[in-house]
C-alpha cells in the first residue's frame, strides 16, 4: 500500500521569495496589459485586474494595481468557468471568456478571461484578468436601461480560444456589436498578453522550485492569510451591529440600504435583509459585486495590510434577499451597479465604527463620477469613425482620526481620473477648466477631501450622446464624530441643473459642468489645527472659515 503524499513544507525565507516572485509576475502582467491596451479605461484609468488562482479557482495573488471589486469577483468567475468546463474539458492553450453580470462583476462592460495552466498534463492553476471594455454595444452606459438586454452584448461562458485556435465567429460577433471594434478587441488581446505572461512566468517558477503543482504553496499562503484574518476578527467584541443609509436613487426616489453585521468568535456574517427591492433601472448591484465590496470593507477595518486572496475571505459570509437591490434577479439591468455597490463598504463602516471608531473614516465623495460618450470623430485624414469612451472624475475621500481626506481620489475603487490631454485627444471635446471645488470638503478637526469642477464643451460637428455616473447629488457624504458633511455633487448642462441619471445629446457648443462631491469631515471643526486652517485658506480650499471659528480666533 502506497504511503500518502507528504505535504511540502516551506521555510520562511523560501516562502517569502516565492511570494515576491508571484507578486512580480502579476505586476509584470498588469504592466504589459497597460502597455498593449487600446483604451483609456485600461491605459489611463487602470480599470482592470490580474490574478493567479490555484487549480480550484481560489485566488492566490493579484496585481498591486487591481480594482478592489475585481479582486473579489474575478476568482469567483474562475470557479464558474470550472463548473462549466471541468479540468477534463480543458486543454493547454484554452482561454475562457464571459461578461455574464451574475457570474462576473455585475455589469456587461467588464469582460473576464481566464487561461488554464498545465504542468505535465495536469491542471495546476489559472491566470485570469478582468478589464472594462471601451464599449459593449447596446444603449450607452447609463442608469436608464430597464433590463439587461438593453445594455449590450452578453457573452456566455465559452472558449474564446480553444487549444490555441481563436473562435473567429465570436470575434466577428463582438466586432459587429460594439461601436469601437478595434479598441474593444485590442483590449481583449491585451488581456490575452497578460494571461500568457503570467502562465510563462509561473511555469518558470514551478520548474525553479520543483513544484509539481500549487497545492502546497496555495495551502500555505491562503492558510496564513486565513489565520491572520481570523485573529483580527477575534479581537473584535462578539455582537450584532446595524447600519443604514440612503442613496440618491432614481426619479427623486431614494434607495434605503440596510446591513446587519454579526461577529461570532473569528467569523463575520453580513445580512442585507431590509434593503430596498431591485428597480427597473441599471443601478442594481449583483450579489457578486456586493460580496466583493462588503468583504473589502471588513478587510479595511480589520487587517488592511493582509494580502488579498482566498484565505482572507474565508471567515466572512454574506446573504441578501433575492430581488433586493444588492441581489437582483434576472433580467435586471446593472450597468451602473457601482452607484449602489460603492456604498456597501460605508455600510460595513457604519457597523464596525460602533466598536472600532478609530479605524473608520467619514463618507467619501463616491461612488465614482464619470461621463460616458458615444459619437463620431473625424480623424486627421478626414475619415469619420464612431467612438465611445468613459472618462472618470473622482470626488474627495472622507477624513479619519489621523488626517484630512485625500482630494479627488476614487474610493472604494482605485480608478484614476482621466487627464484633459487624453480626453481631448480621443474625443471632440474642449475642457475650459478642471479645478478643485473650494469648501467642498466637509469641515472637521480633519477636513474632508475636496471634489473638483470640470467644464466641458462639445466641439463635435455631429451630436454626442452622453450619460453620467453620478451620486451624492441629494444625500452628501456625511461627516462623523462631529465632522460636517461634504458638499453634494452637481451636474449642469448649458448651465441648467440636470438629472444625472438620464441620457442627453450634446450639440456643438453645448457645455457640461460637473462638480464632484467632497468627502465628509471627522471631528469637531473648532478643534482644527490653526496652521492647517491657515494653509487651507491660503490654498483656497476653505474660503469661509466661519464654521472653524474657534480655531481661527
Amino acid at each position: 500500500m502506497a504511503s500518502p503524499k507528504k505535504n511540502r513544507e516551506f521555510d520562511p525565507i523560501e516562502l517569502e521569495l516565492l511570494w515576491r516572485r508571484l507578486i512580480s509576475m502579476v505586476d509584470e502582467a498588469a504592466a504589459a496589459m497597460v502597455r498593449t491596451s487600446f483604451s483609456t479605461l485600461v491605459r489611463e484609468s487602470y480599470d482592470f485586474s490580474c490574478v493567479i488562482t490555484d487549480a480550484a479557482g481560489q485566488s492566490l495573488v493579484q496585481a498591486s494595481e487591481s480594482i478592489p471589486s475585481f479582486i473579489g469577483t474575478l476568482p469567483e468567475t474562475v470557479k464558474h468557468f470550472l463548473h462549466e468546463f471541468p479540468a477534463e474539458k480543458l486543454s493547454p492553450g484554452d482561454v475562457l471568456i464571459t461578461n455574464d453580470i451574475w457570474l462576473g462583476t455585475g455589469h456587461l462592460p467588464d469582460i473576464t478571461l481566464a487561461k488554464p495552466i498545465f504542468r505535465d498534463g495536469k491542471l495546476v492553476a489559472f491566470s485570469a484578468t478582468t478589464a472594462h471594455a471601451p464599449d459593449i454595444g447596446g444603449k450607452i452606459r447609463s442608469p436608464e436601461p430597464r433590463e439587461v438586454f438593453e445594455e449590450g452584448l452578453q457573452i456566455p461562458i465559452m472558449k474564446f480560444i480553444h487549444a490555441g485556435n481563436i473562435d473567429e465567429t465570436l470575434v466577428s460577433i463582438i466586432r459587429k456589436n460594439v461601436r469601437t471594434p478595434d479598441q474593444t478587441m485590442g483590449d481583449l488581446w491585451a488581456q490575452v498578453v497578460a494571461l500568457d505572461l503570467m502562465e510563462d512566468r509561473l511555469r518558470v517558477l514551478m520548474e525553479s522550485y520543483d513544484l509539481p503543482d500549487l497545492t502546497d504553496l496555495a495551502r500555505e499562503i491562503q492558510g496564513r492569510c486565513e489565520t491572520a484574518m481570523r485573529a483580527a476578527i477575534r479581537e473584535l467584541p462578539d455582537g450584532t451591529y446595524h447600519s443604514e443609509l440612503k442613496t440618491d436613487g432614481i426619479m427623486e426616489t431614494p434607495i434605503t440600504m440596510k446591513l446587519k453585521l454579526t461577529i461570532r468568535g473569528d467569523e463575520i456574517e453580513m445580512d442585507f435583509a431590509g434593503t430596498d427591492a431591485q428597480v427597473d433601472r441599471a443601478i442594481n448591484c449583483a450579489l457578486c459585486y456586493t460580496n466583493a465590496m462588503a468583504m473589502y470593507g471588513v478587510k479595511v477595518c480589520t487587517s488592511p495590510n493582509l494580502p488579498n486572496n482566498e484565505g482572507a475571505w474565508r471567515p466572512m459570509t454574506l446573504k441578501a434577499p433575492p430581488g433586493c437591490i444588492v441581489n437582483p434577479v434576472f433580467p435586471a439591468p446593472g450597468g451602473s451597479r457601482m452607484l449602489i455597490g460603492h456604498y456597501v463598504p460605508m455600510l460595513v463602516f457604519g457597523c464596525l465604527g460602533q466598536i472600532v471608531p478609530e479605524r473608520v473614516m467619514a463618507a467619501c465623495g463616491s461612488p465614482m463620477w464619470g461621463m460616458n460618450q458615444s459619437g463620431v470623430r473625424t480623424d486627421d485624414r478626414g475619415n469619420a469613425k464612431p467612438y465611445a469612451n468613459m472618462f472618470f472624475y473622482n470626488g474627495g475621500m472622507g477624513a479619519n482620526t489621523q488626517r484630512d481626506g485625500i482630494t479627488c481620489l476614487s474610493w472604494p475603487s482605485n480608478v484614476s481620473s482621466t487627464s484633459i490631454e487624453i480626453s481631448e485627444h480621443i474625443a471632440p471635446l474642449r475642457f475650459h477648466h478642471k479645478k478643485l471645488r473650494p469648501d467642498s470638503g466637509g469641515a472637521g478637526k480633519q477636513r474632508g477631501g475636496l471634489g473638483q469642477e470640470i467644464l466641458i464643451e462639445s466641439r463635435s460637428e455631429t451630436p454626442i450622446a452622453v450619460s453620467f455616473l453620478a451620486e451624492r447629488t441629494i444625500f452628501p457624504a456625511f461627516g462623523i464624530e462631529g465632522g460636517k458633511d461634504g458638499a453634494p455633487g452637481e451636474l449642469r448642462i448649458n448651465g441648467v441643473k440636470t438629472d444625472p441619471k438620464r441620457q442627453y445629446v450634446l450639440k456643438r457648443g453645448d457645455t457640461v459642468s460637473l462638480g464632484t462631491p467632497g468627502g465628509g469631515g471627522h471631528g469637531d471643526p473648532k478643534q482644527r489645527d490653526r496652521a492647517a486652517l491657515a494653509a487651507d485658506k491660503a490654498a483656497g480650499y476653505v474660503t469661509d472659515p466661519t464654521i472653524y471659528r474657534a480655531a481661527a480666533d
